[in-house]
């Protein structure tokens, strides 16, 4: 029996009737049929969901993915299993201790299974009575429960907070039409982002965060930074925003009409093309959303683009990120310069040069960060300077004033200048605070 269950939903074989028969009982056969577990297909059987090994010892059940079933559409109310934006979110997610965890969306449940081993407890809601009986047998196949409610976003769980909130929601951009609930969210545009953006400061507990993937769109004459910060104006949360892939209209459209194995109908296409043309779309933007209750007067937004590859888990380097947003925001101007700071280990130069009439001269020099998000830095001579000095040694007051003397500058101007510098090298991880 074990064997027929591999070949069956493993290994994706048709296996004879008797033997499928023989491998399921006491479950009976037609009960197996009209659950829709197994299906006919030529001679035999064949599998009618998708069972995934997983992580360590995990099992995920979803429907049969496409590339299993060429040519074939996907239901509307079909189950992902673990695909690129699942696996995205995993890595992102922060994964230090909470008591109260959330899945908004949860499909198949790979979120939650993630959540329960770090979470007290976990929540888990989809808008899809299937996507919800998956996730129950997911969690009970892995010998986890789960909360489990029904419902669109954050309705099932209005007047409830937790201390760490996830989502892969329906994030697909267009114009609000629904044929699949895997990827549509009824909502218009990439409305379903800035929805939860409005909804996150009822949702989390006072340090609680919120990530979740999006897609957004950069629309002609707009800075489309500018644009996604103004979903997080006035809702009193650190925000920053991760933007690690840009598609273009005409390739996302196929991208999201090839996943769920949609003829490429001309009407089809036009009409979102047009949609797309009509708002003034160049592009679709997909990222990471990372929200935090800090409880500060003045909380931080950034929205960056970050598409080089990063040190994975990214999670470590997001929690990292806020870290160092706290220890910015309790240090004023004095305090800053009174600390001591390393360059991050393996940081490197690289420098553009031209040859002149007198040798080579430098036209450009780049800082690279080696681990952690690998950010590269555009500096000039004296902020170059400033970064190779910081051995720990000396206070950053005294590397000013050594530069200062150097340079011909007044000691105080420098330190004014270098403030903003000196935070923006510390919030990338460029330079880290030595401890006292």
């Amino acid at each position: 029996p074990l064997a027929t269950l591999i070949r069956l939903f493993v290994c994706a074989q048709t296996e004879p009737e008797a033997a499928v028969r023989a491998a399921l009982a006491p479950l009976p056969l037609t009960d197996a049929l009209a659950a829709g577990l197994v299906e006919p297909h030529g001679d035999g059987l064949r599998q009618g969901v998708d069972l995934e090994a997983y992580g360590d010892g995990w099992w995920v059940l979803s429907d049969v993915p496409a590339s299993a079933r060429p040519g074939q559409p996907l239901a509307p109310d079909h189950v992902l299993g673990i695909g690129g934006a699942t696996t995205t979110l995993v890595g992102a997610t922060v994964r230090r201790p909470v008591g109260t965890a959330l899945d908004l969306g949860t499909g198949s449940g790979v979120q939650a299974l993630h959540l329960a081993e770090h979470a007290g407890s976990v929540t888990a809601t989809d808008v899809s009575d299937r996507a919800l009986r998956f996730a129950a047998t997911t969690a009970a196949l892995n010998g986890q429960r789960w909360e489990l409610l029904k419902g669109d976003l954050v309705a099932p769980v209005a007047g409830r907070r937790f201390d760490l909130v996830v989502s892969n929601p329906p994030f697909v951009v267009g114009p609000g039409t629904t044929t699949h609930s895997y990827r549509d969210s009824g909502r218009v545009g990439d409305g379903i982002a800035a929805e939860l953006a409005a909804a996150a400061p009822d949702l989390l507990t006072e340090g609680g965060t919120m990530q979740y993937l999006a897609n957004w769109v950069h629309l002609a004459g707009e800075d489309w930074g500018e644009r996604v910060a103004g979903w997080f104006a006035g809702t009193g949360l650190d925000a920053w925003v991760i933007q690690r892939e840009v598609a273009d209209p005409a390739a996302y459209v196929d991208l999201w009409l090839a996943d769920a194995s949609e003829a490429a109908d001309p009407r089809r296409v036009t009409a979102w093309l047009d949609w797309f043309d009509a708002q003034k779309v160049e592009a679709i933007g997909f990222g990471v959303v990372n929200l935090r209750r800090g409880g500060h007067d003045d909380p931080v937004i950034r929205v960056e683009d970050l598409r080089q590859p990063v040190q994975p888990p990214m999670g470590e380097q997001i929690a990292a990120w806020f870290d160092r947003q706290d220890w910015l925001r309790a240090r004023d101007t004095d305090a800053l310069l009174a600390t001591r700071f390393r360059m991050a280990d393996g940081l490197t130069l690289r420098q553009d040069a031209t040859m002149g009439p007198d040798g080579w001269a430098v036209d450009r020099q780049v800082l690279v960060q080696a681990h952690g998000l690998r950010w590269t830095e555009e500096v000039d001579p004296l902020v170059l300077a400033l970064v190779s000095g910081a051995n720990g040694q000396l206070p950053l007051r005294e590397q000013l004033g050594v530069l200062a003397l150097a340079h011909d500058v007044p000691a105080d101007d420098l330190a004014e200048a270098a403030g903003p510098i000196i935070t923006h090298l510390v919030e990338r991880g460029m330079i880290t605070p030595v401890a006292d």
